[in-house]
């Protein structure tokens, strides 16, 4: 895997992926940034959500189950004096499908937390990870 990030001016840089893919990063007017991307430790916290919603999501769609909406919601805490990493970070799924069971979903969270997502176990070395879960049968 690879990936490059170019300076622009300010604060401001341009990450682009091995996949061609490009985010726009910045920081606060405060550091010489205009405000107009996301910051990187953000991208940290974005990555990890994006990263265990795909396990959950992909674990359900192999047990039959079908999902019709899944958001994860992401809180962390970080530390007061440099560096200023993660020290708490807190998991929330919202899964909604019509016949999703509290076993299978807690499942899916579990492994995802434990055996399938690479940012949660990496995060989880430093950072206390904790996770919980609500389903929405709609």
């Amino acid at each position: 895997m690879k990936a490059r990030v170019k300076w622009v001016e300010g604060a401001m840089m341009v990450g682009e992926s091995g996949s061609g893919h490009a985010v726009v990063m910045d920081g606060p007017p405060d550091f010489g940034g205009r405000n107009l991307g996301v910051r990187p430790m953000e991208m940290l916290l974005l990555g990890l959500g994006g990263c265990t919603q795909f396990d959950v999501l992909l674990i359900l769609r192999k047990g039959r189950y079908e999902v019709t909406g899944c958001e994860v919601e992401l809180e962390a805490e970080r530390a007061e004096s440099e560096p200023k990493v993660f020290t708490r970070i807190h998991i929330h799924y919202r899964v909604t499908g019509p016949k999703l069971t509290d076993k299978a979903v807690g499942r899916a969270v579990k492994l995802s937390a434990e055996k399938f997502c690479s940012a949660s176990i990496m995060l989880g070395a430093m950072a206390e990870v904790t996770h919980d879960y609500e389903i929405l049968n709609v």
